[in-house]
């Protein structure tokens, strides 16, 4: 099996994935090398070499479209004389270019196994890539990634931030180790969610979470309204030292499971239909209101159930005060949880990472991905109702705080 060399330097990578249908052409890059390869193997001479070997001429070039899933490429077809080279990328390529295109994303993205890569171009191909090449080509996505991971963030402001971690198997030093993934996406002023950033760290702690945010500040995140996450220690710790003066919202479906965990089984179900209840209640008095009662009526048969959620009462309904219309996707971090599905998806994948560069270069691609879908497709959330009601409530409170509970304390 030959073994094809596909060069690709560094600078044009990045300059090809940069520009509007950038991975159409350097895909388009790559086949071209691809069909000078075959038809160097097939005449047995490179051009212009004189051989004893050579089995024909060259006779320029055509150009032949090629339809995939990336867009219509142009290839530049060689020709030779005697017209014997049919080169059969074409028909192979057309069976399976959702596969090879695949594969290219893998080589591109992934940086974890370029034995994978390698057999899957070749199968497709006919040829090999060498894996000093799949190495490159999976660098050369770093600086991308890089440049997203650190952008600006000070063009407008997020009233609304939200963050969660995940946990990735990582390979170092020759064992197998738990990574913490830590992700931050906001809501603008104008309503489209973004996803602000991600580290990999060791653990997930109060000081990771403290540089992670922390960078957030520094790249230029302002104007945070609210909070929304679990209710992990070191998370909200490093919320109010970096966020001072926003109200924390604890996610509410992450404090429904902590309060059924510690109710009997026997009355798990019915609690969970009160909870629902509660956590709809219209305004703050109401469901002071029905909390009062569920006290009443759980505090002997599910005690621990009920001072779990008397202690974190107050932080679970710190959404109450904003404009209704707000509060179902402010209330929990069910979306960030969904992004985190669509990471784990890519993540299966490969199971365990052999570094945390490899971590970094296909989970910042795959997050970068979902940032431009967002910031280029539907607004999330329609704030004309939230900035009327921040007016007033400047009005009312000049120079406090807009929200009246649930303050991150410095």
């Amino acid at each position: 099996m030959a073994e094809y060399q596909i060069t690709l330097a560094e600078t044009d990578v990045v300059a090809l994935l940069q520009r509007d249908g950038g991975f159409a052409a350097l895909l388009t890059k790559v086949l071209n090398q691809v069909l000078e390869a075959q038809v160097t193997d097939h005449l047995g001479a490179q051009p212009h070499e004189r051989s004893d070997d050579r089995q024909g001429y060259r006779n320029g070039y055509r150009a032949r479209e090629l339809t995939t899933r990336v867009g219509t490429l142009t290839l530049r077809v060689p020709r030779v004389r005697d017209g014997s080279f049919s080169p059969e990328l074409f028909a192979r390529y057309q069976r399976s270019e959702q596969a090879f295109v695949l594969a290219l994303c893998e080589m591109v993205v992934q940086g974890v196994s370029t034995r994978k890569v390698n057999a899957i171009v070749e199968e497709l191909c006919g040829a090999a890539i060498s894996k000093s090449q799949v190495s490159v080509l999976c660098q050369a996505l770093d600086p991308l990634v890089t440049a997203w991971r650190t952008r600006r963030l000070d063009a407008q402001a997020y009233p609304f931030v939200l963050v969660d971690a995940l946990v990735v198997k990582v390979r170092l030093d020759r064992r197998v180790r738990q990574q913490a993934v830590l992700i931050a996406t906001g809501v603008r002023a104008d309503g489209y969610r973004e996803i602000l950033g991600f580290s990999v760290d060791e653990r997930e702690s109060t000081t990771s979470w403290d540089t992670f945010l922390r960078s957030l500040n520094e790249r230029g995140v302002s104007g945070v309204d609210l909070v929304v996450s679990d209710d992990h220690a070191g998370l909200v710790a490093a919320l109010g030292k970096n966020f001072p003066g926003a109200s924390w919202q604890r996610c509410q479906a992450h404090f429904t499971r902590n309060i059924l965990d510690a109710c009997p089984k026997a009355h798990q179900g019915a609690l969970a239909e009160r909870l629902r209840a509660l956590f709809n209640a219209p305004d703050l008095d109401t469901a002071r209101a029905l909390l009062r009662t569920l006290l009443d009526e759980y505090g002997e048969k599910a005690a621990k159930a009920m001072d779990t959620l008397e202690a974190g009462f107050e932080d679970a309904m710190a959404v109450l005060p904003l404009p209704s219309a707000l509060r179902t996707r402010l209330r929990t971090t069910n979306s960030v949880e969904r992004l985190n599905e669509e990471v784990r998806r890519r993540e299966r994948v490969i199971r365990i990472f052999p570094n945390v560069a490899s971590v970094e270069r296909l989970l910042g691609a795959v997050l970068q991905e979902h940032d431009e879908a967002w910031t280029s497709g539907k607004r999330y959330l329609d704030l004309t109702g939230y900035w009327s009601w921040r007016q007033g409530q400047a009005a009312v409170r000049a120079g406090e705080p807009l929200l009246a509970f649930g303050r991150l304390a410095a």
